[in-house]
């Protein structure tokens, strides 16, 4: 898969396939959409391409700064990677290209410049300034520039929102076995490992500490968890603490991951870290004495669930 930032510089002059959307958190739904595309295109003998935007456009049009997605721009593109999509354009979305007109888009863009030949989208579909551009629209496109248009069934889509609507309540609530279900993947947390305040390493479980940059990017509920990473191309498992740490008075959140069985230095390493079980909720225990007893109990837990689950 290519990546292209930006339609300007697509140069393929093949004759393409198309869908256009966020596809956040590229989860079973989407998957299904994109290996349509991607069935139809190779059928047919033409590319496919995923024309997505970032930021956002709420973002952009809303200043929605509540906005929370499952994936950063980074992350989805390495989840459509795995897809066997030959393109992935990801078009910078401004307020100048929001007033570009539904005629100007589907010209514009679509023909001229993607050079089309069959769009695939969604019934409910709306493009170009003020969102006026709809699939009847496009129909009527579609004949006077020689393309098709195939509308994903309203079940289909509908089926999508509702996913990325349970795969956030559920990581919201961390219920993460249920995001993971409707993903097909674990969720993952993706930052640089930056300087702590080292309190990990007193007690006996040293920890990296994750920054993640993107603020729109959804933190799952406070708690602990058992994760896993690839690091140096080993899997390394450990338990990560997303909180305000109440017992050493921390007043601001943190994550950070205590990896068994490990003790390199890993900052200014970027890692990604994999979510596969929410052990318990954050507390504030009475002393640090206990903190430690109960973070033992953790990783006994954690190690138990790891050893059962990598014999199934």
């Amino acid at each position: 898969m290519k990546i292209v930032q930006n339609i300007s510089n697509f140069s393929d002059k093949e004759k393409t396939y198309v869908t256009i959307g966020t596809f956040d958190g590229v989860h079973f739904g989407h998957q299904k959409i994109i290996e349509k595309l991607i069935d139809e295109a190779k059928k047919a003998d033409k590319k496919s391409v995923v024309l997505t935007f970032f930021p956002h456009p709420r973002m952009v049009l809303q200043k929605d700064v509540s906005l929370e997605l499952i994936n950063t721009i980074e992350e989805r593109a390495t989840l459509l990677k795995k897809t066997g999509l030959d393109y992935l354009i990801i078009h910078p979305f401004s307020k100048e290209f929001s007033r570009m007109t539904a005629l100007e888009f589907v010209r514009d863009i679509l023909v001229n410049q993607l050079n089309i030949s069959k769009l695939i989208i969604g019934y409910d579909h709306h493009f170009g300034k003020n969102r006026e551009g709809n699939i009847t629209q496009l129909t009527e496109y579609s004949h006077l520039y020689d393309f098709k248009v195939e509308e994903i069934p309203a079940q289909d889509i509908d089926d999508v929102s509702v996913s990325s609507t349970k795969i956030r309540r559920a990581l919201a609530t961390g219920n993460l076995k249920t995001a993971n279900n409707f993903l097909g993947y674990d969720f993952m947390l993706n930052g640089n490992v930056v300087n702590g305040k080292k309190l990990g390493g007193k007690i006996g479980y040293p920890t990296a500490n994750i920054d993640i940059k993107e603020s729109y990017k959804l933190i799952p509920k406070t708690g602990v968890y058992i994760v896993k990473s690839t690091i140096d191309e080993k899997t390394i498992f450990g338990m990560m603490n997303i909180g305000n740490r109440p017992t050493v008075n921390g007043n601001h959140q943190t994550i950070e991951v205590h990896f068994f069985d490990f003790n390199q230095n890993l900052y200014d390493r970027n890692l990604t870290i994999e979510l596969i079980y929410f052990l318990r909720d954050e507390e504030k225990f009475d002393s640090v004495e206990i903190l430690i007893q109960q973070l033992k109990k953790d990783e006994e837990t954690a190690r138990n669930y790891i050893k059962k689950k990598m014999k199934l």
